[in-house]
């Protein structure tokens, strides 16, 4: 090294006088404390660890921390900016109580962490645990500040403090719903748009039978899952004033909760006449991973049900190919069936932001941290690590990228877990708004896209944001898990008891649903809202 250093010199003409013991100190010295103002100091890289789930699904060929993905981001980002860039493996099933562990210890910490869990964040953010990032991301951050838009950015803020880099979500429409057409068309019926017409079709689907069944029909397929009965809950919830959403509604996780809005019991006594009068899924308080109302909606035994926007055309569950393939004729259309008393078919939507990205206090390469979420901000390098390589990866078809259903083998394996990389955004991003819907549907099969944009525009009309103050309510982080859990045994419980039972169950149910945190959220949102309001 030093031999090399006197070398260069020699060749710029520097005349270089060589004493032993002067080579012999200088070289000592040198080796021993290096200079960060030159020598080989300078060339040194910085470091940046940089959280990356594992999901125990890595193909054969590559190891999670040594991928086409990782080469890329180190070929691309770490060389070109002397970071050496390394990926710490947290398990996906255990990645809060592995974070916490990880905080916990300071040292041992990557520099980039992240969590879809908003209490995580908001408790990291209060415990003073986290960077503040305003400066940084004004600094070093132009692409990625315009990439993520101040609304997305501002689920990343505690008390007016930025401790968080939100994802940016894509698709936000959550919900349609979908009726067997070819049973309307046999009963010459008209798609419903409201319960009442709901009601209707459910009573003939079950008394006529239109898909001969043998008594096995199922009007109104259902489980505990949110996406089955969120639609049709928010159908009767009545006109608020601005007061009565900030302050009766309850985000509970990741989702409002209307139990304490008006029209909310309403909506539980239509679910229990119908689930009374034989119209709903019987045993729906089991179905908690929806595994039985897919065989169900599958087998032909379902004519109506509300789902993720979309999910009945993905090829994961191929739920309806099966329909079609195990019933000859069988169509089941998108629709809006839940029309509240203002005419509006108004169903929740999701949140602007995914994953909260984080850089922890201790970190020491917070600058590297937002050069290399920028850098992902910037050029083509979001969209290769999201769809690959053209022509093994995707092909273009009027500017949006289109995946080969033919893909190699290889190819697939080659991005395998491209959302686990790409943190600042929720969804695949095309280049544009337009472009990344066309994307979205060009992942079904074609001959499911018309159906699948219908969806999608369904999902997207008459949306209701999530409700959002300026800090963190603390009540709902506290019993947030619980009251979750609580609500959807006040749905069953309220929805299969007998009619006449009803009343009495309703009452005792929310008066446990308040006692356990319900009531301590409702004074803390109106306290929030009164300060909020006072500003």
């Amino acid at each position: 090294m030093e031999r090399n250093r006197f070398a260069k010199m020699a060749r710029l003409g520097v005349a270089v006088t060589l004493i032993s013991t002067v080579f012999v100190t200088a070289c000592s010295s040198n080796n021993a404390s290096p200079n960060a103002e030159g020598g080989n100091a300078a060339t040194k890289p910085s470091s940046l660890k940089v959280e990356l789930f594992d999901r125990g699904n890595t193909p054969a060929g590559y190891t999670i921390t040594n991928s086409y993905l990782t080469n890329l981001v180190k070929e691309r980002f770490g060389k070109p900016s002397n970071i050496d860039v390394q990926f710490v493996p947290v398990p996906r099933s255990e990645e809060i109580q592995k974070l916490n562990v990880l905080m916990a210890s300071g040292t041992e910490v990557p520099d980039i962490v992240f969590t879809y869990d908003s209490g995580t964040f908001n408790r990291y953010a209060e415990q003073g645990g986290l960077t503040e990032l305003t400066e940084l991301i004004d600094e070093y951050g132009p692409n990625l500040k315009k990439f993520l838009g101040e609304d997305t950015l501002a689920y990343g803020s505690y008390n007016g403090e930025q401790f968080a880099v939100p994802g940016r979500r894509l698709v936000l429409g959550k919900y349609a719903s979908y009726v067997r057409q070819d049973w309307l068309d046999k009963l010459g019926l008209p798609a419903p748009q409201n319960t009442e017409q709901l009601y209707e079709t459910l009573k003939a689907f079950k008394e006529k039978d239109p898909g001969s069944t043998g008594g096995k029909v199922i009007p109104f397929g259902m489980t505990i899952a949110s996406a089955q009965y969120e639609s049709l809950l928010w159908s009767f919830i009545e006109p608020m004033t601005q007061e009565q959403r900030y302050t009766l509604t309850q985000q509970l996780g990741s989702n409002d909760f209307p139990a304490l809005l008006p029209g909310f019991k309403n909506a539980l006594q239509y679910m229990n006449k119908l689930y009374n009068e034989g119209l709903i899924s019987k045993d729906f308080g089991l179905d908690k991973d929806k595994k039985q109302l897919w065989e169900d909606v599958q087998s032909g035994r379902v004519g109506f049900y509300s789902e993720d926007a979309g999910e009945l055309y993905f090829t994961q569950n191929n739920t309806y190919k099966n329909l079609q393939t195990n019933v000859a004729g069988a169509v089941m259309t998108p629709l809006d069936a839940f029309a509240n008393s203002e005419g509006k078919f108004a169903k929740p939507t999701y949140a602007p932001n995914g994953l909260y990205v984080m850089i922890p206090k201790s970190s020491k390469h917070a600058v590297e941290a937002i050069k290399y979420l920028d850098w992902m901000a910037s050029g083509t390098n979001l969209f290769d690590i999201q769809f690959g390589v053209e022509g093994e990866n995707f092909t273009l078809v009027d500017g949006v990228p289109i995946v080969k259903p033919d893909a190699a083998q290889a190819a697939i394996d080659k991005i395998y877990n491209f959302g686990d990389f790409a943190v600042i955004v929720n969804g695949k991003f095309a280049g544009d708004d337009k472009k990344n819907t066309d994307a979205y549907i060009a992942q079904t099969p074609a001959e499911y896209q018309a159906d699948m944009r219908k969806s999608v525009e369904i999902s997207n009309t008459d949306p209701i944001t999530p409700v959002r103050f300026d800090h963190p309510i603390a009540a709902e982080a506290k019993y947030g898990n619980g009251l979750a859990d609580k609500f959807q045994e006040f749905i069953v419980k309220a929805t299969m008891v007998k009619t006449e039972q009803f009343e009495s169950t309703y009452a005792a149910m929310m008066k446990d649903y308040m006692a356990s945190g319900g009531q301590a959220i409702l004074d803390e949102r109106t306290a929030a809202y009164k300060e909020m309001s006072s500003k």
